[in-house]
């Protein structure tokens, strides 16, 4: 994997997807998410992540975290993290818990 990784980041409105290639898999590593209505305003639900199995434990996963966690500070979004993997790597990192919805 090159340390300079390309994410690729989808907004389809109600949902996305950030997305990298991974060396080796015709499948990327993914972690999608959807959007949710309420008071607090724009909420989006991290509840899926995917790495290929041949590159799992290389960081990827984490890659794509700190993805969605740069475009909620960017654009003032809030996060739910319904996927374990966020969900784990929120309690991790206690800066971000400004950006934990609810």
């Amino acid at each position: 994997m090159p340390d300079e990784a390309t994410i690729s980041h989808e907004d389809n409105g109600s949902h996305g997807a950030y997305r990298m290639d991974v060396e080796g898999s015709q499948r990327q590593a993914e972690l999608t998410w959807r959007k949710a209505q309420r008071a607090e305003g724009d909420v989006r639900i991290a509840d899926h992540t995917f790495t290929p199995p041949q590159a799992r434990g290389k960081g990827i996963a984490f890659k794509l975290v700190e993805a969605l966690i740069a475009d909620a500070r960017e654009t003032g979004f809030t996060i739910i993290p319904a996927c374990p993997y966020v969900a784990v790597q929120f309690d991790r990192h206690p800066e971000w818990s400004d950006l934990r919805a609810g």
